[in-house]
């Protein structure tokens, strides 16, 4: 492993190295990691094109296969900007809360896009207009997992009024392979706004595993075809308790 850059900014420590190898796979990996080693983003490069990590390949798909013919998408949470390239096609919005980060991204792994604001996600959505977007992705980390903003049910409730008839949500979260309290209450939060909802994982060897679980949240049945799913499985959720925002507690 080849340290490329370090730094603590505003909200993450921040790290990007050069490696051989990558969760089992040999090539030529550049990674940006922040804090308490979580990968944020992986590139090949050798093939700078490919999506390297498993879950935005299935956000991907879950997009791809309920509204092929989507246009408008709002993310929370750039990364290297993988997502953020893939989409360059469609009217797409991203919102970043740490500047550095976007800086990084396009320094370090070729990002050239122009989509991203800088600030805080839920505010800079909620400037946008009702029933602006097919999809929306929430993908945002700090060093303690998903920030509960991102998780409550008046945010929720804000999301799907962003959302055209129809739309869907789409959640990058951190949790236990196990019964995961948390993200049961996430789960069971975004089932208080949505009619339709889906758990996905990938396979884990420990209950105790943290891993990335994406969770669909929508008004109209979610489907997906396992094979393109990069190895994510569904999964049954336990129920879990409301999130509320801390203001209103």
């Amino acid at each position: 492993m080849r340290v490329l850059y370090r730094n603590k900014s505003e909200q993450h420590e921040l790290t990007i190295y050069d490696t051989s190898r990558l969760y089992g796979e040999k090539g030529k990996f550049r990674v940006l990691e922040f804090s308490n080693a979580a990968v944020q983003g992986a590139m090949d490069l050798d093939n700078p094109s490919r999506m390297v990590l498993e879950y935005p390949r299935a956000l991907v798909h879950l997009m791809e296969r309920n509204n092929p013919d989507y246009e408008s998408v709002f993310v929370v949470g750039h990364g290297i900007g993988s997502l953020s390239t893939y989409l360059s096609n469609r009217q797409v919005k991203v919102a970043e809360l740490d500047a550095e980060v976007v800086e990084l991204s396009r320094t370090f792994f070729g990002y050239s896009g122009d989509q991203v604001m800088v600030g805080d996600g839920r505010e800079l959505l909620e400037q946008e207009a009702s029933g602006s977007y097919n999809y929306i992705i929430v993908d945002a980390f700090t060093a303690a997992g998903t920030p509960t903003q991102f998780t409550s049910s008046t945010f929720f409730a804000m999301l799907k009024d962003k959302l055209h008839s129809g739309g869907i949500v789409l959640l990058n979260v951190f949790g236990r392979a196990g019964n995961d309290r948390l993200v049961n209450a996430i789960h069971t939060t975004l089932q208080e706004h949505f009619t339709y909802t889906r758990s996905f994982a990938l396979p884990a060897e420990s209950p105790d595993e943290v891993q990335n679980r994406i969770l669909v949240g929508c008004d109209s049945p979610i489907s997906y075809q396992s094979r393109h799913m990069a190895g994510f499985v569904e999964q049954q959720l336990g129920e879990g308790y409301i999130i509320v925002d801390s203001d209103e507690c």
